[in-house]
């Protein structure tokens, strides 16, 4: 393996990992990252509402919905980062390996990141002509064809080309209200070229083209609460609690999904159609997104036995989608994505070896340019309804409104009717002067108020470059001791402009009325109103500056990650490692992109930190016929980012990214890999985990302080377990066959509030296996395989369109057979 950049037997690495090779890959079916989850306990996956994962890694991960979020779990396909985790959206196929690193990695690999990372290791072009094939046919009509060829063109020359492509024509999902409708259905094309060439003998030239297409259906939400404010049966129902759209708290209410195929969504009317002037979101419900992924590596040996390595990864993401994540049969909330992505890196090293040490010194540069935005419909949302509704009432049926707004004015009606008379008219004339379209200088009319606030645009757009330099020395003490040292000095910098803007003029009534109304008297600096909102401009208002527009941040930081490991080979146990380290490691600084009536919204959450503590040992048993791992692990953590609320006068609270200023991890890692006979082998892992905040003064969703001293982290299970039996032995000569079998379970967790039980994360185990007949000396092979076979219903997220808590099930059973030739 290769995780301290260099081959080495995992056994030999003193640091938790845990690694795959081709063959255990291939048998347990591994064919995208989420499915690691099954064989990595302390690994977890879940999806955004936008269709983004959330990888987990011992209870660390960044909960977000954005594309542009970076992770604190890095992926790394050839050493090259992926720095977005949607960009490993496509099929893993012809892979050599899959290593995964636990703890923060600052200073091996380019991008920092607090809690691992995963390296996909490929299968590089090779001097021998090999090819194969597969095909796979299972429920939900689905057809996977695989293939590789590898060539070699000459004797310093060899091309390998390899691709996948997954389909499934039937949705795994059924509309509750409309079983004729469906989704889930998959198109995905992975695909890979790779040329290798060796111009002299201590010069290797590595280049490949690694990408994906994904057209596939996105997934439907499961509606199992209304929020506090729009649920009429709440103490904290508000206004938007009596404009649910109609039927939408009866569906709700009465929604107990038993199953992952129920689900519901908008009806193509609620959702296409145009409604008081504004348009909809036509289309299919599906991804229209690719990705390609360019590599340069140069290995070059120099004749004093150092080495210098150069890699050179540019990635490009263009990713379209159209999502309903309503949870309800109403245009609750769509979005129509588009986000662009180029992401550069450059690193080069110099490696080296000494009678003292291994040693390695280098730097690091990346530079990415995205532009992520979305089209957000709110059509049938009772919070935006109820907001239009009143503006349009304080433009056309002004006295009434305000009465109901402000019961002091009946009061003061009944004291002083002349009082009251003037403070109705004084507040008329201000609404009049609010209730001019900026463009045509006429009043809305009543449609035009009535149908704003459904529909506006987030858009983010982001410049970040990463500098680096690091040095990494393995010195050799003793035959017994040995001291790992490593260090990386780190500039990163992010440029950011956003907003939430109006399309057409869709929010403007309600903004320059409705908002500016609010705007005076409710902040204490603001004492007129703000000039008004103009067409197809920035929403997003800054009571500092008493202006809407965009918000603008540089964030420039700078830190120093490092790494110290002793570990000990006692020569009177030459299978025994024992090890100990300290490490710090950091992750850069997020902005978000989302609705953003406030500029708070969109201000960034500064770089966090941890510091973590480890001891291991890593044991061969029994002759060699057994393996054992285990880790115990203590996590600092500083300033970690994460969303929450502030409080705001109109619209009670508000998102925003925000530093926790402590919080800890602790736990214990484990895995054990035992021969049990020369035909069966076991492998287990448990990870024991506690996670939780310290001291943090914040807010809830109704806006009231509060302090989250003590909860856990998202996604974060107290407990987690794998087991899984791989068998395979001759049944003459020649035929084999062939089983595996692994199941994994998690306790429950949270993903929100975790006094909220429709936030709860139930626990729940999967089970999946395969059978296979193959040819011992013909190359193929005939296998029956399934995932989640005993059909647990299960959910990875919850979470909240402000209207509807939604949870996002797991996938069914599925299952197939699969027929493969290797020539």
């Amino acid at each position: 393996m290769t995780a301290q950049r260099r081959e080495e037997s995992v056994l030999d690495v003193p640091m938790s990992i845990q690694a795959f090779g081709e063959d255990q890959i291939e048998d347990l079916r591994v064919d995208s990252v989420d499915d690691l989850q099954s064989v990595i306990p302390s690994f977890s996956v879940s999806q955004s509402y936008q269709g983004v994962p959330t990888y987990t890694l011992r209870g660390i991960g960044f909960n977000t919905i954005n594309v542009s979020a970076t992770s604190t779990v890095g992926t790394y396909v050839d050493e090259v980062a992926y720095p977005f985790p949607f960009m490993n959206s496509g099929p893993v196929f012809d892979v050599n390996r899959v290593e995964v690193l636990k703890g923060p990695q600052g200073t091996l690999f380019g991008r920092n990141t607090t809690a691992g990372l995963i390296n996909v290791v490929t299968n590089k072009p090779s001097d021998e002509f090999e090819a194969f094939a597969v095909a796979d046919v299972g429920n939900y009509e689905t057809f996977n064809y695989e293939g590789m060829i590898n060539l070699p063109i000459a004797d310093t020359l060899q091309f390998r080309l390899a691709a996948r492509q997954e389909t499934s024509d039937e949705g795994w999902q059924r509309s509750d209200t409309r079983p004729n409708e469906e989704r889930g259905k998959i198109d995905k094309l992975g695909f890979r070229a790779a040329l290798a060439w060796q111009p002299t003998s201590n010069l290797d030239v590595d280049l490949s083209w690694n990408g994906w297409t994904n057209q596939s259906d996105t997934i439907g939400g499961q509606a199992i609460g209304l929020t506090p404010a729009t649920n009429p049966f709440s103490p904290f129902a508000g206004g938007g609690a009596g404009a649910n759209a109609p039927g939408v708290v009866d569906y709700v209410l009465n929604n107990n999904p038993t199953s992952a195929e129920q689900a519901d969504w908008a009806p193509l009317g609620a959702r296409a159609n145009s409604e008081f002037g504004i348009s909809g979101l036509n289309g299919p419900l599906e991804e229209d997104s690719t990705f390609n992924a360019y590599k340069l590596g140069i290995d070059w040996g120099l004749d004093n036995g150092m080495r210098i390595v150069s890699l050179t990864g540019y990635n490009e993401l263009e990713r379209e989608a159209l999502l309903d994540w309503s949870g309800a049969p109403a245009a609750v909330l769509l979005q129509d994505i588009e986000a662009e992505i180029e992401s550069f890196s450059q690193e080069i090293r110099l490696e080296g070896s000494n009678g003292i040490a291994d040693w390695m010194v280098g730097a690091y540069y990346s530079k990415d340019e995205i532009t992520d935005s979305n089209q957000t419909l709110l059509r049938d949302n009772a919070n935006s309804n109820f907001i239009s509704s009143v503006a349009t009432g304080l433009a056309y049926d002004t006295e009434n409104t305000l009465r109901l707004l402000n019961p002091a004015l009946i009061q003061l009606e009944q004291a002083n009717p002349a009082a009251y008379a003037a403070a109705i008219a004084q507040q008329t004339a201000f609404i009049n002067s609010l209730n001019v379209d900026p463009e045509t200088g006429l009043p809305y009319s009543p449609g035009e108020i009535l149908g704003s606030f459904q529909k506006y645009r987030d858009i983010g757009q982001f410049e970040s470059t990463s500098a680096s330099i690091f040095a990494n020395a393995n010195w050799r003490l003793t035959n017994e001791w040995e001291l790992i040292t490593g260090i990386r000095y780190t500039e990163d910098e992010q440029d950011y402009i956003g907003c939430s803007a109006d399309i057409d003029g869709s929010m403007q009534p309600n903004v320059n009325i409705f908002n500016r109304f609010f705007f005076v008297g409710f902040y204490p600096d603001v004492n007129t109103p703000p000039a008004p909102l103009l067409e197809n401009g920035c929403n997003t208002y800054s009571n500092i500056q008493n202006t809407f527009g965009p918000v603008d941040s540089n964030v420039k930081e700078d830190n120093v990650s490092w790494r110290v490991v002793a570990n000990y080979t006692p020569e009177r146990f030459e299978d025994l490692l024992l090890f100990a380290s300290v490490s710090k490691g950091y992750k850069s600084a997020a902005t978000p992109v989302n609705a953003a009536s406030k500029a708070e919204q969109n201000f960034p959450a500064t770089q966090e930190s941890l510091l973590a503590y480890e001891v291991g040992m890593k044991a061969g048993l029994l002759d060699g016929r057994m393996q054992a791992n285990a880790a115990l692990f203590y996590y600092d953590y500083t300033d970690k980012q994460g969303a929450q609320f502030f409080p705001d006068p109109i619209y009670t609270a508000l998102s925003q990214l925000q530093n926790a200023p402590e919080a800890e991890a602790y736990g214990l890692d484990a895995e054990i890999t035992w021969l049990l006979t020369d035909d069966l082998t076991a492998i287990g892992g448990l990870t024991l985990l506690n996670t939780e905040y310290g001291s943090f003064e914040t807010f809830d969703f109704a806006g009231r302080p509060t302090n989250v001293q003590g909860d856990p982290f998202l996604y974060s299970p107290e407990t987690a377990a794998s087991l899984t039996f791989l068998y395979d032995r001759p049944l003459n000569d020649s035929l084999g066959f062939s089983a595996a079998l692994n199941g994994r379970w998690q306790s429950d967790s949270t993903a929100g509030d975790p006094d909220n039980e429709l936030y709860n994360i139930d626990s729940y185990g999967v089970l999946n296996g395969s059978i296979a007949l193959y040819s011992i000396n013909d190359g193929w092979e005939v296998s029956l395989w399934g995932k989640n076979l005993t059909d647990e219903y299960y959910w990875q997220q919850i979470t909240s369109n402000a209207n509807v808590i939604m949870r996002f099930a797991g996938k069914p059973r599925t299952y197939g057979a699969s027929l493969s030739y290797r020539f």
